[in-house]
């Protein structure tokens, strides 16, 4: 039995590749996004005269950072690019009308699993899978079709692409995710793909779970609340709210920081008896955006908001008040975000 289905269209595939071609592979980086593009850069370099990688957005967190590492990938800045370098363009987990810079490329193929979100692009070759958790499973199957082995390294980036666009098999993901992910252990380095998804903080940012943690204070018999005062970027917010939740005594925790002139606050709950989306849009809805989920949600209000007040104590001051009710029945997925019901998930 083969693990995954025979791909007909590869034969037009092949029908626009020829060996003077000159290839780029453009993405917005993130694990799924390289490993999708390493793949296709592979498939590619054994049919054109040059296949490369380039990235629109800059890498910062750690796991990126050590995923680019340690499987060796190799990406340019799109930005410094020569002109005419290229004569054919690819993308990789995305599609042109994500973002200001696809439309502007005319791309030759097209590789995604997102739902299509405008009118089917004018490119000679498109696969889009939206049933799949993760593009590197579609890329897998193109290996798998093609005879093509994936080295150590390749197939190491391409687990880790479908480990994170799954969430650890978390959420959306299909049986193909599965079976990708189980036929490329047999050529991965588990103890690579390990380094890598361990990979989730910066050194410098050790301070903030070490505030986080001496200034943790209770709401209520299972919440809990830390303000960990001026943050460079949200994540680290999100970073301490998901290690909080691995406490056995805690069931919710909402993590405050400012970043700029907002108060971030980060909602993590153990999804079964209390509902952080609602949480959140009572106690800061109407001071700013709010929602999320039954497990996860955030708030974002201006700094002002607490007016002469110490920050932290504003915060757990009205986590006190809105408190989380307990729910006899689970409520709808998504909370209603306030400010045009916007979702601000993290």
């Amino acid at each position: 039995m083969s693990y995954f289905r025979r791909i007909h269209s590869l034969e037009k595939f092949s029908e626009i590749l020829s060996r003077e071609q000159r290839w780029l592979i453009v993405i917005n980086a993130d694990p799924d996004a390289m490993a999708s593009a390493l793949a296709l850069k592979n498939i590619l370099s054994r049919r054109v005269q040059v296949a490369e990688i380039a990235k629109i957005n800059t890498l910062s967190r750690p796991d990126n950072l050590a995923m680019v590492r340690y499987t060796r990938l190799r990406m340019t800045d799109f930005a410094e690019c020569p002109p005419g370098a290229f004569d054919h363009y690819a993308l990789t987990d995305s599609q042109p009308d994500h973002h200001p810079i696809f439309k502007r490329i005319p791309f030759s193929l097209l590789l995604d699993h997102h739902p299509l979100s405008a009118a089917p692009p004018d490119i000679p070759f498109v696969e889009i899978r939206p049933e799949y958790g993760a593009t590197s499973t579609l890329l897998t199957e193109f290996l798998y079709n093609l005879n093509i082995r994936p080295g150590k390294y390749l197939a190491t980036a391409l687990q880790f692409g479908i480990k994170t666009d799954t969430d650890n098999f978390g959420r959306h993901f299909c049986d193909v995710d599965m079976r990708a992910f189980h036929y490329l252990s047999r050529f991965s380095d588990s103890n690579l793909l390990a380094r890598i998804s361990r990979s989730e903080f910066h050194e410098r940012r050790l301070n903030f779970f070490a505030r986080a943690c001496t200034g943790l204070r209770s709401v209520g018999v299972s919440g809990r609340h830390a303000h960990v005062g001026k943050v460079d970027t949200p994540d680290i917010l999100v970073n301490i709210a998901d290690f909080f939740m691995r406490v056995y005594e805690i069931r919710w925790t909402a993590v405050s920081g400012r970043y700029g002139d907002m108060l971030v606050i980060i909602f993590r709950g153990d999804g079964v008896s209390r509902d952080m989306g609602a949480l959140a849009v009572r106690a800061f809805g109407e001071l700013g955006s709010a929602g999320g989920h039954k497990a996860m949600a955030r708030a974002e209000i201006p700094a002002t908001a607490a007016g002469t007040e110490e920050a932290a104590a504003f915060i757990r001051k009205r986590l006190f008040r809105h408190g989380p009710r307990q729910t006899k029945q689970s409520p709808a997925r998504g909370t209603a975000a306030s400010k045009g019901n916007q979702s601000v998930l993290p």
